[in-house]
């Protein structure tokens, strides 16, 4: 970098911060408009966005819904962050951290709300008993979903922020996080040179979670990062989630809520099964294969 920053002895907010989501950005929590919360015909209500976090839960209820958890039924409704949807009242009542994903589970008396990816996939895994792992895998489980709480963000806010959505570009954050990432790979590399799956030797709300980042970082659909970052040499990982992205569960979970891309793999709103067209079905099959 050409300048020092000097912090001062105060810091206050100042307005515009640069960046592609700088208009969203803001030192305060709390609603910024009253918009109420759409409810649907299923107990449980999803308010959310296809980005990696988002991901995680929608292709958690498509494997409960694949796995015959008709109880897993869900109506997910669009959260358009670039809008400041996640600012509305009703959305902040669910979620008063204003992130996406949120749930509501209407099953309950009073309803329960579930905020925060991890916890929202916790809470699903338990309730219909399916995606966990044996009681003595348990620990290691929830070792690696919680590795990928702590770890994502030094991906997602860290490198993706420096390395694609910065207004400028500045080596020390781009290689500081670059190296961050990196290591993070080689974490997953290692383990899964001699693991199919991250614990107890099948596919949990673990995998899930950190194919979500992980392996659609080393699958080339985040950042336009993939080259930069060498991840064809990380070959138990680029397995690993080949094998994920294969399950049409997957690719069904990938596109609710997606609101960019491809036209074909959006679906912006999902109310039942049969939102997923004939063409998507189709092309979710022969992709599968």
């Amino acid at each position: 970098m050409s300048d020092t920053y000097t912090p001062p002895a105060v810091w206050t907010w100042e307005q515009p911060s640069g960046g592609q989501f700088a208009s969203i950005n803001r030192p305060i929590a709390g609603p910024t408009h009253d918009k109420d919360r759409p409810v649907g015909k299923h107990p449980l209500q999803l308010y959310s966005l296809a980005t990696p976090n988002g991901v995680k839960v929608t292709v958690l209820l498509e494997e409960l819904l694949a796995a015959g958890h008709s109880q897993a039924e869900y109506d997910a409704w669009l959260i358009d962050i670039g809008e400041g949807d996640q600012f509305g009242s009703g959305f902040v009542e669910v979620n008063p951290n204003s992130k996406i994903p949120a749930l509501m589970d209407h099953a309950t008396t009073p309803p329960t709300r579930v905020f925060e990816s991890g916890a929202i996939l916790l809470y699903l895994a338990e309730k219909h008993g399916a995606f966990l792992t044996e009681a003595k895998d348990r620990p290691e489980m929830l070792s690696w979903l919680f590795w990928q709480m702590g770890s994502a963000p030094y991906l997602g806010g860290g490198f993706g922020h420096f390395y694609a959505y910065a207004p400028e570009k500045w080596r020390y954050p781009i290689d500081r996080f670059a190296m961050e990432t990196k290591r993070q790979l080689d974490v997953l590399n290692r383990h899964l040179a001699d693991h199919d799956w991250m614990a107890g030797g099948t596919y949990t709300i673990a995998d899930m979670a950190i194919w979500a980042w992980y392996g659609q970082l080393v699958l080339g659909r985040l950042y336009r990062a993939a080259e930069f970052l060498d991840v064809a040499s990380y070959e138990n990982v680029v397995a690993w989630a080949e094998r994920i992205d294969a399950r049409p569960a997957v690719q069904r979970g990938r596109m609710v809520n997606r609101s960019f891309g491809e036209p074909e793999m959006q679906l912006h709103e999902r109310h039942d099964a049969s939102d997923f067209d004939t063409k998507t079905q189709d092309k979710i099959g022969e992709a599968s294969e």
